[in-house]
């Protein structure tokens, strides 16, 4: 976070503080770490690539704070697109649950679900778990008897 604010406010990247650029620095900072997590992962697709971008770069801190703001902030765009373009393509009912996720639900008395739980049994596994247990004992037994006979 020191370092943050030293790119933050080197070179008055920052003005003094009042809510809109405590606000500013909150959103700034988010992006930019978004944007370092961003090139993290880059840097593991494509090393050679980042270390080329990264080496031009050198170390002017106030250029790299606004480049990984610029990539935080396309990342945040994508994640948001995503977001949106799963939502949307979710079935009615549950696009309303979604939506009724943001606002203020009033609820008069609680409500109670019951549910009841049946177990499901799988015969096919069950058979194949009980052959290899009895694999398993008689590989168990081959090998006594096997330390038996060496004794």
């Amino acid at each position: 976070m020191l370092l943050l604010s030293n790119l933050l406010f080197r070179d008055n990247l920052v003005a003094p503080m009042n809510t809109d650029t405590l606000l500013e620095l909150f959103q700034k900072g988010y992006r930019v770490t978004l944007g370092a997590a961003s090139s993290a992962v880059e840097a593991v697709q494509d090393p050679q690539r980042t270390a080329d971008e990264f080496s031009a770069i050198g170390t002017d801190w106030a250029r790299l704070a606004e480049k990984l703001e610029v990539r935080g902030a396309l990342t945040e765009k994508e994640a948001r697109d995503f977001v949106e373009g799963v939502s949307s393509q979710l079935p009615e009912p549950l696009r309303n649950m979604s939506s009724s996720l943001h606002s203020p639900v009033v609820q008069s008395e609680p409500r109670t679900v019951t549910t009841v739980a049946t177990p499901v049994v799988d015969t096919e596994l069950k058979a194949e778990v009980e052959s290899l247990t009895t694999e398993l004992i008689a590989m168990r037994a081959e090998i006594e008897s096997l330390k038996q006979q060496k004794d």
